[in-house]
């Protein structure tokens, strides 16, 4: 049993009841979990890409969900029989924290693979109690990579020649978690990848970037990595009981079609908790409904027939 999304075109009554019952995040719900349901219950194996799948999740704009979605897409896949990576390029380490990874002081980190060529090897640490699943964490050293970055040769390719050199082709999906800028740590997370995934806060603001994103997206692809592909748009933090949530969503379903996952992420209290205890909301609370929406939005992807 999957968790019925929020659908734009409910009416208002039906939208109120869907977003009462998101916004309540009860232990009842774990206790009604059946087995074989999406709430963070492993319901077999998901099939495994022909090739890795890299997706870069960008968005320029702050507090749209990049970091959660990234943590909590890895955690949903890995819990399916997936081999999964996060890369966290953000230099507040915000996925590292959320992944239980260290990353303060002197630990071997993304900043020392950038810009001191460390081999990625020496980075990658396996998430504790979550089999499958490896975090190569983020530090704030990181911060000044941007600066040091911009007289190195082919500097838009550093992280692109790190994964090469890396046996990556151990990993069914690695995700890369951007930081809210379009520096030249996004353009090395765009250059690296194949597929871009951009979270879209339910909100009117994060509209107003996306045109911007998607002109330095072009750039690259016309430039820099012709392969990108934006593959996946995720709609967040959802809130059914306002007009202007549904009018979100119906604008860039309209504009972007089957490139926006059909599953709504809600805005959930317990989404916002989970990093507190170094854990995803999928192991913190899977009975959640944003465990569930993430579940739902990873199984789509999984399922998705993308040439990459």
């Amino acid at each position: 049993m999957t968790q019925t999304p929020l659908n734009p075109g409910d009416s208002p009554l039906v939208r109120e009841a869907l977003s009462s019952v998101v916004s309540r995040e009860t232990s009842a719900q774990k206790t009604a979990a059946a087995p074989g349901d999406s709430a963070g219950v492993r319901d077999g194996d998901w099939p495994r890409p022909a090739k890795t799948r890299i997706f870069t999740v960008a968005n320029q704009k702050g507090g749209v969900g990049k970091t959660t979605t990234s943590v909590n897409l890895a955690a949903a896949l890995s819990m399916h029989g997936q081999r999964v990576l996060v890369v966290d390029l953000d230099p507040q380490g915000n996925a590292s924290t959320a992944l239980a990874v260290e990353h303060r002081g002197d630990v071997p980190d993304m900043y020392k693979v950038l810009v001191e060529n460390l081999p990625l090897a020496e980075v990658v640490k396996e998430v504790p109690d979550m089999p499958g699943l490896y975090c190569a964490p983020a530090t704030i050293d990181l911060a000044g990579a941007e600066i040091e970055l911009v007289s190195m040769v082919a500097r838009e390719a550093r992280l692109q020649r790190a994964l090469a050199a890396y046996d990556a082709v151990t990993f069914d999906y690695i995700l890369i978690d951007c930081p809210p800028s379009l520096g030249l740590l996004t353009v090395n997370a765009l250059m690296a990848a194949n597929e871009l995934l951009i979270p879209i806060q339910c909100e009117y603001y994060a509209l107003e970037g996306l045109g911007q994103l998607l002109r330095n997206v072009d750039l690259v692809r016309a430039h820099l990595n012709p392969t990108l592909d934006l593959s996946t748009i995720l709609m967040t933090m959802y809130d059914g009981r306002t007009r202007l949530a549904s009018q979100v969503a119906e604008e860039v379903r309209s504009h972007f079609g089957a490139t926006v996952l059909s599953t709504l992420i809600p805005r959930s209290v317990r989404v916002s908790e989970a990093p507190s205890y170094g854990q995803s909301v999928m192991t913190y609370d899977p009975g959640s409904s944003g465990a569930m929406a993430y579940m739902d939005a990873a199984r789509e992807i999984a399922y998705r027939a993308v040439t990459v």
